[in-house]
């Protein structure tokens, strides 16, 4: 994922919860390698808002699922994947994969802040915002 284009994701995610008033967020775009390409904090946001939308978003790219499809996953499956990431997974809603038009893994947003709901729903709109398709599943 090209750095503008994950500017690009960030800047609509955010102006989205500003339109619909929501708390304060983080939120992390990663490329397909799990690498951050845009990172950013509201004034106002919990100290440890960042790293929860980076694991939202590296959980979702390292299992190749949304992060509300890893919510759904047993405890004990979730409790072995966290640690064989090495920490980096938040199995809560927040943490979408991006795709092109070709239907490709391009990278992840994880969003932190707001009602988990509202946390995927900043994500999928600065994902299609940018011309790609949102896949939280």
């Amino acid at each position: 994922m090209q750095l503008e284009t994950a500017q690009t994701i960030l800047a609509a995610a955010l102006k989205t919860a500003r339109q619909a008033d929501f708390k304060p967020l983080a939120v992390a775009v990663l490329d397909a390698r799990g690498a951050i390409r845009a990172l950013a904090t509201e004034d106002g946001t919990s100290i440890k808002r960042a790293e929860v939308a980076i694991g939202k978003a590296h959980g979702a790219v390292a299992m190749g699922m949304g992060s509300r499809e890893l919510s759904r996953r047993p405890a004990h499956f979730l409790a072995a994947v966290t640690h064989a990431v090495g920490g980096f997974l938040v199995p809560v809603p927040g943490g979408v994969l991006v795709r092109n038009q070709a239907g490709e893994l391009i990278g992840a947003v994880g969003v932190s802040g707001e009602t988990s709901d509202n946390d995927e729903r900043a994500a999928i709109s600065g994902i299609e915002a940018a011309g790609f398709t949102a896949d939280g599943g």
